[in-house]
């Protein structure tokens, strides 16, 4: 198997995700925790997160064409190197008692994140069309190793170092480093110039306003903005009913391993069931999720949940690009991707940044029904595209 050029490519890919999802989840896990230490107010706790995904809303479209012109290797190298000091500098805030310095630490890990994303990307253009699938769900299948590592580092390396969470963050600039490493082998090639209209592609405008690709968007947008709200709660709600910081580390380990684990044969059900009712699955999951917060605050019930919550976000996750990688040509890479995953972080941004505030204000049960109409309108797009489709047929690649 590694014998093949396209096989080896996803296998790097999917070690580059590992190490990249381990740095991101570090910063999900304690984030507000060590935001709380310094802030001001308890509303500001989870600014570390929220500038994390603001790194990650502003860069992903830079980043995008920027390795539309020097190619993808360059731009996930940068990102790496972005990740190394984003963690040396969260450090150094945590040590001066910082919130800003802290976040802006967090914001260039968001930048690093900005140029990950497009790991699945890549591993498209690398895998040929039978193998594309399921080579978007290998890669993705890397944050198994981050489910257990993550949370791990961040509880480890919370004592390590006085202030608590120094040595958190001087970890994740270790695991940044090893990503770097990991990339140095990596070999995407560019694809060949082309000329005329077809070089050009579509107009930006053209691209976003099909119905396949806005529905794509909605419903990684949803599993996405539902997963950061409920995941950057989850450990301060879990601490304000008495939990421990091993017990939320548990939980989110859980709840990583629900988002990477299905990985392994999300692809093969596309291929199976197509990717619409895959995502309606996820609707369906993310519903079982909100459920499952109203069974009580004991540690099964966050446990429950943030498993559901997981499974849910893969199956939006891995079929929305999925989806997303049959509306655009090569020429339109850039544009198309960068718009769909800006948006994505966006509202990630947005999510995380209002955790803290909707837990304060709703409460932890509350919060999670307030997702409710959210998921009814994605699972009425998804039907409504897949009612077009059988009017008129579109083949998937």
């Amino acid at each position: 198997m590694l014998r093949s050029s396209m096989h080896r490519q996803v296998l790097l890919l999917a070690s580059a995700q590992a190490l990249f999802q381990t740095a991101s989840v570090l910063v999900m896990t304690i984030g507000g925790l060590a935001g709380g230490l310094i802030a001001p107010r308890p509303e500001l706790a989870t600014m570390p997160i929220a500038a994390m995904f603001l790194g990650t809303a502003v860069a992903t479209f830079p980043a995008s064409m920027w390795m539309a012109r020097t190619g993808r290797r360059a731009g996930f190298l940068a990102g790496a190197v972005l990740g190394v000091a984003g963690g040396l500098i969260a450090a150094a805030g945590i040590w001066f008692g910082a919130l800003a310095i802290l976040s802006l630490g967090t914001f260039l890990v968001g930048v690093y994140q900005a140029f990950a994303q497009f790991y699945r990307f890549a591993a498209s253009e690398v895998a040929d069309g039978a193998f594309r699938p399921r080579a978007i769900s290998l890669v993705l299948a890397g944050g198994i190793v981050a489910a257990l590592a993550g949370p791990m580092l961040g509880r480890l390396g919370g004592p390590l170092f006085e202030p608590q969470y120094v040595g958190s963050f001087l970890l994740l600039a270790l695991v940044s480093m090893a990503g770097a490493g990991v990339l140095l082998g990596l070999r995407v090639s560019t694809p060949k110039a082309e000329s005329g209209i077809v070089a050009r592609g579509r107009s930006w405008q053209a691209i976003v306003s099909q119905p396949a690709y806005l529905v794509a968007l909605f419903g990684a947008a949803t599993g996405y903005g539902v997963m950061i709200l409920a995941m950057t709660a989850t450990p301060i709600a879990m601490v304000h009913h008495n939990h421990d910081l091993s017990a939320a580390a548990n939980a989110i380990q859980l709840h990583v391993l629900g988002m990477f684990l299905p990985s392994f044969f999300t692809g093969s059900l596309i291929a199976r069931f197509g990717v619409l009712r895959i995502m309606l699955a996820g609707v369906a999951l993310l519903g079982g999720h909100v459920l499952m917060t109203l069974t009580g605050d004991g540690f099964g019930s966050f446990a429950g949940a943030l498993s559901l919550l997981g499974v849910g976000w893969n199956f939006l996750y891995i079929g929305g690009t999925t989806l997303l990688t049959t509306t655009y040509t090569s020429a339109e890479k850039g544009r198309a991707q960068a718009t769909n995953d800006m948006t994505l972080f966006a509202v990630g941004l947005a999510c995380s940044f209002s955790a803290a505030a909707l837990l304060e204000v709703f409460g932890w049960q509350a919060l999670n029904m307030l997702l409710l109409p959210w998921l009814a309108l994605t699972a009425l797009a998804l039907a409504w595209l897949g009612w077009r489709r059988r009017l008129t047929p579109v083949p998937i690649d």
